[in-house]
């Protein structure tokens, strides 16, 4: 078994994680891994960041992230920092930044993180909220995959394999906030990849909120879920509420969508599904959970913007 973890990064903004994660560490190929290295330390580069706590202003007045004390922040430059020169991923477009666990160093073998990031597709209805059927709607999801997957075969990648909900999706009517987890399988790796989502839904674009962790952290993120969630809102004149019919965009998807893949829903980019419900990948060093180098090489190939 290989001792590396599945890695996170965003494919399109990402936030991809960021555009949108698993467990982390540095970066197999990163300075603290190689004592040869003249690079930093883990506790160096830990030492380097600036973090953040209590209230945090996103995109200039877009969002508020009000964090309790089990929580920090790291802005979108130490997000990039962590992402790529701790993280081993390549350079992404930009995220809102990274939450991390208080308690946890963001380059520690066992840490978790959730990368913050932005889809300005507009208003997303969710008049579908009571009539979705979720396990129906899983079964069509593995179905695309299998598909995306023969795909992926005639371009030499791993298949990847949506096993099925580590957390079933639920969404909040009254705070029009969402969040489901979903367990993959990539080549014939015997450790399981988590990909933890949380929507909040706005007036002209999504939150996306995508947690980066190994299964063996789904209990400890179920716990944590409800404090990110309350913690995150969209500012006043940005909220799901304050949508004008006559002025503002109108996503070209729903709740459904959002949860299958919202960008395959509106442009047919089936073949893209299983890409788009990972939405980025981290590689840690010194192991962890099993390395998937497939997920390296899909995202480094032309980034596909999704939720």
């Amino acid at each position: 078994m290989s001792n590396r973890a599945p890695t996170s990064h965003l494919s399109h903004l990402l936030a991809l994680f960021a555009l949108g994660f698993s467990v982390p560490g540095m970066a197999a190929d990163a300075p603290a891994a190689d004592p040869q290295s003249k690079g930093p330390t883990r506790e160096q580069f830990e030492q380097s960041l600036h973090f953040q706590t209590g209230e945090i202003k996103l995109k200039d007045g877009l969002a508020t992230l009000r964090l309790p004390q089990e929580f920090r922040y790291l802005n979108p430059a130490d997000t990039e920092r962590v992402l790529t020169q701790a993280w081993g991923n390549p350079k992404g477009d930009g995220t809102l930044g990274m939450i991390v666990p208080s308690d946890t160093s963001p380059v520690a073998n066992d840490a978790w993180a959730v990368i913050v990031s932005f889809e300005e597709d507009g208003y997303v209805p969710d008049k579908d909220a009571d009539t979705i059927k979720y396990d129906e709607l899983l079964k069509k999801m593995q179905e695309d995959g299998k598909a995306s997957n023969e795909a992926r075969a005639k371009d030499g990648f791993d298949p990847i394999e949506l096993i099925g909900w580590a957390e079933p999706p639920r969404y909040d009517k009254s705070a029009h906030k969402m969040y489901w987890a979903k367990e993959l399988k990539v080549g014939n790796s015997e450790q399981h990849t988590l990909n933890y989502n949380i929507r909040v839904l706005g007036r002209r674009g999504v939150l996306v909120l995508n947690a980066v962790a190994g299964m063996a952290q789904l209990d400890l993120i179920r716990q944590r879920t409800p404090g990110i969630l309350a913690a995150t809102d969209f500012n006043p004149g940005h909220s799901y509420g304050d949508f004008n019919a006559s002025t503002d965009k109108l996503a070209a998807y729903g709740l459904a969508a959002l949860v299958a893949g919202g960008i395959a829903a509106k442009t047919g980019l089936i073949a893209k599904l299983i890409g788009l419900l990972i939405v980025g990948k981290k590689i840690i060093a010194l192991g962890v959970v099993a390395a998937i180098a497939a997920f390296r090489k899909f995202f480094q190939r032309k980034p596909t913007t999704g939720v």
